[in-house]
């Protein structure tokens, strides 16, 4: 293309908040000219795109940045995979689709932390309903949208009857975890019916739901963003592509970066936006010393299990020769998940080791009931790292996840390309606070599975590596903090990397140079206790409204 060529609106990242945000902005005034770039190909015809229930097999494909971490101090030095979408979609091409939107509570501590309305569960509600094509048309419309372009559908309504859905139920029942009717509520807690973004099972992705009637250039990397000072004030002016270092697009209005929690901050610092001491260590010209690029990064952490079933003759788990109901393979296979707090008393003790200094009571997953733990059940031997473990209906599995992390790590530059993964450190389970929610989650799911009648129903044993023991009544913390180190993986929900508060305002312009913006999960400034996609939907949803001018003002 003729890159001279000038764009009211230059979009880099075609993901899940990219797509929207380029379709929107269009949608309010159609004489806009947008561009939008992509470094992944469009995926739309890929044959394995559609089928959700093909997520797994995704990972580790061509449409995958297939990212790996630093060491893990705190697991043992493990380097561990952090899939993230490499298409126009983004992770929407390659993603669960689980629709969650998270815990009123989170919200509203993210706007309480940037001093913005905007950004709590009542604000964001319009956009989540704006959004959403709910499958239930007797739903709540003051809770619920049925005409948005997202549909959703829940495990029951698209007639999946797993064989252990009533048993599960039961187990969890008789440990004190009741049924929510909703997890789409802002009030998500107990056991909670799974909620897709599918429609018969079929995948939705952000680039094919919204139209995209802009320019579009897909396996394309930018180089960095071009920043001038004019008048005493930076301003951002365009993009130069990764090419010849020629090809320079310029914009009229802003440039808008919403390449995902990975590779936004690494953009900013190649571009010289960012910690100057770590700049000029690469040999960058630091455009605007902004420390808090790359840091405060934040992802969740989740310890799989393996169960073997006490009758998978009965055909109860996939991989059975048994189990053929077409239905039970659109989708996960999953029929809840549990939603959970903590035994404030030990949190408060752990909250205490980590800060000495800080009184307990005054942090905000004490000062207020919050979604700490999240159990998902699993209807096959997902993910075996135990090579015992095979795909033949007679195992499930189990995540016990940690969804409000108080660790924090960063993103890096490995070195000056942009085609170099950046250096990626979730810092994962570097606080007694997250050891201590996964133990406690870990002691409740064990005790649901193994100590209940229900459970000892469905349940024979847990299986375990070689030389070490199943998890008991009586398993010490020191055996279950082991448990964790050799198994801690992520749950593919990176957020926070240029934090808003720190990064960007509450209209996600980036602080100290005009025209810039960022719109994607990296703003994200605090951990949502849920899987962030439909997060990320309403944040690039009210951010065109912000650019645009038409966002509505809270009372």
């Amino acid at each position: 293309m003729d890159t001279s060529q000038q764009f009211d609106y230059i979009i880099v990242g075609g993901g899940t908040a990219g797509c929207v945000l380029a379709s929107r902005l269009k949608q309010d005034n159609p004489s806009l000219s947008i561009l939008l770039i992509e470094a992944g190909p469009d995926a739309s015809s890929h044959p394995l795109v559609p089928d959700g229930s093909k997520a797994t097999q995704l990972l580790g494909s061509e449409l995958d940045w297939s990212y790996k971490t630093v060491p893990q101090k705190h697991l043992d030095d493990r380097v561990l995979s952090n899939h993230a979408g490499k298409a126009l979609g983004g992770s929407t091409a390659i993603n669960s689709g689980g629709w969650m939107r998270g815990a009123r509570e989170d919200y509203d501590l993210w706007a309480s932390l940037v001093g913005d309305r905007q950004w709590s569960y009542q604000g964001l509600l319009p956009y989540f309903r704006k959004l959403e094509s709910h499958f239930d048309s007797h739903a709540d419309p003051e809770i619920h949208g049925f005409k948005g372009p997202i549909k959703t559908e829940s495990v029951s309504y698209t007639g999946r009857k797993y064989p252990l859905r009533q048993p599960v139920q039961a187990a969890w029942n008789a440990v004190g975890v009741t049924y929510n009717p909703d997890i789409n509520s802002g009030n998500p807690y107990g056991l909670v019916e799974v909620v897709e973004n599918r429609v018969g099972g079929i995948r939705q992705m952000s680039s094919t739901v919204y139209p995209l009637d802009v320019i579009i250039m897909t396996e394309t990397f930018v180089k960095r963003v071009l920043v001038e000072e004019r008048h005493g004030r930076k301003i951002a002016i365009g993009v130069e592509l990764e090419d010849d270092g020629q090809s320079r697009i310029i914009t009229r209005r802003e440039v808008i970066v919403s390449a995902g929690a990975y590779r936004t901050p690494q953009l900013m610092m190649l571009s010289g936006i960012g910690p100057s001491e770590e700049l000029r260590t690469r040999g960058i010209d630091v455009v605007l010393d902004l420390p808090d690029v790359g840091r405060h990064f934040l992802d969740h952490v989740a310890v799989p299990q393996w169960w073997k079933l006490r009758h998978p003759e009965k055909g109860l788990a996939i991989g059975s020769p048994t189990l053929r109901d077409p239905a039970c393979f659109r989708g996960n296979p999953i029929d809840f998940v549990v939603l959970e707090s903590v035994p404030l008393e030990g949190l408060r003790q752990a909250l205490a080791k980590d800060a000495p200094n800080r009184n307990p009571d005054e942090h905000p997953l004490i000062s207020s009931q919050r979604v700490h733990t999240e159990t998902v059940t699993v209807y096959v031997a997902q993910n075996p790292q135990n090579p015992m473990i095979a795909v033949d209906g007679t195992h499930i599995t189990t995540f016990m996840c940690c969804m409000l992390p108080t660790s924090r790590g960063s993103i890096k530059l490995a070195d000056r390309d942009i085609r170099s993964a950046p250096h990626i450190d979730p810092n994962y389970c570097a606080t007694e606070t997250d050891r201590y929610v996964l133990r406690d989650g870990l002691r409740k799911l064990r005790e649901a599975l193994r100590d209940t009648t229900a459970g000892q129903g469905i349940i024979d044993s847990e299986t375990v590596e070689e030389n070490f023991q199943p998890l008991g009544p009586n398993t010490d913390d020191q055996a279950i903090d082991n448990l964790i180190r050799r198994r801690a993986m992520t749950l593919y929900h990176p957020a926070g990397s240029t934090s808003m508060g720190k990064v960007v305002d509450g209209d996600l312009r980036v602080k100290g140079i005009d025209g810039l913006r960022i719109v994607d999960a990296s703003v994200i400034p605090t951990p949502l206790s849920t899987h962030i996609q439909a997060c990320v939907y309403a944040l690039a949803e009210q951010a065109a409204d912000i650019i645009s001018g038409t966002c509505s003002v809270l009372p």
